[in-house]
């Protein structure tokens, strides 16, 4: 069965982010609030003859290259029911990818060019594309020929990085598509929807779409603006559920990095990009894509009225299996720039806790998840420790955020200690060092957050409603 991914995307250019890097993010929100993923390293392939992959979605399967690059990936546990979805990582060459945000054609694009049942779906789009690619711009190019190829069964945006670029790709028929290079000194929003606008089909420095697109909407009376050619327009949608659903999102992460710009959240037509106030940093994104309208009245957890605070979907929900932040460094040599900060549990009230992306293992409590409930796995735990805090918000919630805040003042330290110990190593010597220093984090992480989970126990007991005082001797 087919099942939608509700995410919200955050792509960063170089000289918007305040350390010189390009970080592309996302959260990744089933349907259901429980789907067991795991943390781990797809294997690199050489000459390996005869490699093939299958869905277990629908029918599409195809033959792949001899060689393949090394790959971090978080796919589901569970991949025999609910699709493989590796989701995100950084290859070998410092090229990232991320890749099953769920955006909708309308149908009148749809009923000329409709979705192929049996073609490449995201539950394979990360396996087939981010080992065999070189750069961001290539990212785009080689999955675009897949698509021309094979053709795409659901709407799908895909986020590529390099160092120097971010391309945003729109898939949104059965073929056509279109992609477009955040500016250096930009960020951008996503959710669900088609965003990118006004195409430049002469500037091909920051513009790439599928062969035949202009045609096609030519010859099929598509586009709806009496000038210009407007991506979002033409192909996208503008629902009852964009307003309430996707478009507020949009307005909220905008809100935060622009709080001086007053926009309504349910515009269908917010501006895809835009320049911060500020440079970003890492943890305003985290806040972003855990946050639920804080200081609105839409706020699930605030002081508006009952239809306020249930009016719009927040952007952390207990539905956000993982969250990632994929960021190359600028500042450091390449076998050290990448780092896939990740969240697994739910970026509300878990940490996105530092890998270098040059390991050749993960830690055993993200690779072995159980699809059974464990407490020895990064996933059930983080998820538990997320579901404690919110069961007694008012309590827990200043609690929880000195933990994160103590955290990443820890890991701000921690990637730098650890880049500074690294001194002349390289190759796989430099592997393996990188691959015991993302363990020890992982262990100093668990080891903080077993001090908040006592602590928030404690504190529970304590707020039993069994009890009674009338004399101190009873």
């Amino acid at each position: 069965m087919k099942e939608y991914s509700a995410c919200t995307t955050i792509l960063v250019g170089k000289n918007a982010s305040v350390d010189g890097s390009t970080m592309i993010c996302r959260n990744d929100d089933t349907f259901r609030p429980i789907t067991p993923q795991k943390f781990i390293i797809e294997p690199a392939a050489k000459g390996e003859k005869g490699r093939k992959i299958k869905s277990w979605l629908n029918k599409f399967e195809m033959d792949l290259p001899e060689d393949a690059q090394a790959v971090p990936a978080v796919p589901n546990v569970d991949y025999k029911n609910r699709g493989y979805y590796d989701e995100s990582g950084i290859n070998q060459e410092n090229v990232a990818m991320s890749c099953t945000e769920s955006t909708y054609g309308n149908e009148r694009a749809l009923a000329y060019d409709p979705l192929v049942k049996d073609g490449l779906d995201e539950d394979c789009m990360q396996t087939v594309v981010l080992p065999y690619i070189h750069s961001a711009r290539n990212g785009v190019e080689y999955l675009g020929k897949l698509i021309a190829k094979y053709g795409s069964p659901a709407g799908n945006s895909v986020l590529f990085g390099d160092k120097d670029e971010i391309w945003y790709m729109e898939i949104v028929t059965g073929h056509h598509w279109v992609a477009e290079r955040i500016p250096d000194d930009a960020y951008a929003v996503a959710a669900n929807r088609v965003s990118i606008e006004q195409v430049d089909f002469e500037d091909t420095d920051n513009f790439m779409w599928s062969d035949g697109i202009r045609e096609f909407v030519e010859e099929h009376h598509l586009n709806v603006d009496h000038e210009g050619w407007n991506f979002r327009h033409i192909f996208g949608t503008y629902s009852q559920q964009d307003r309430f659903y996707n478009t507020n999102r949009v307005w909220y992460g905008q809100k935060y990095f622009n709080p001086e710009i007053e926009q309504d959240p349910t515009d269908g037509d917010l501006p895809f990009i835009r320049r911060a106030a500020k440079k970003i940093t890492r943890e305003d994104i985290e806040f972003v894509l855990g946050s639920h309208y804080q200081n609105t009245p839409y706020d699930p957890f605030g002081k508006g009225t009952e239809e306020e605070k249930h009016r719009f979907r927040p952007i952390g929900l207990n539905r956000t299996q993982n969250a990632h932040i994929l960021q190359i460094r600028n500042d450091v040599p390449d076998d050290k720039a990448a780092v896939m900060w990740l969240c697994i549990g739910g970026p509300t009230f878990t940490p996105f806790v530092p890998f270098f992306a040059n390991m050749n293992d993960t830690d055993p409590s993200y690779n072995n998840t159980s699809m059974d409930y464990n407490m020895d796995d990064a996933w059930w735990y983080y998820k538990s420790l997320a579901a404690l805090v919110e069961s007694h918000y008012p309590q827990f919630v200043q609690l929880d955020t000195d933990y994160l805040n103590e955290l990443n003042q820890y890991y701000r330290h921690r990637v730098h200690d650890v880049i500074e110990g690294a001194g002349e190593k390289s190759g796989a010597e430099l592997t393996a060092y990188l691959t015991k220093a993302n363990q020890e984090t992982v262990a100093y992480t668990r080891k903080r957050s077993e001090k908040l989970w006592a602590q928030m126990m404690i504190d529970s007991i304590n707020m039993s409603k069994l009890t009674f005082n009338m004399d101190a001797n009873l």
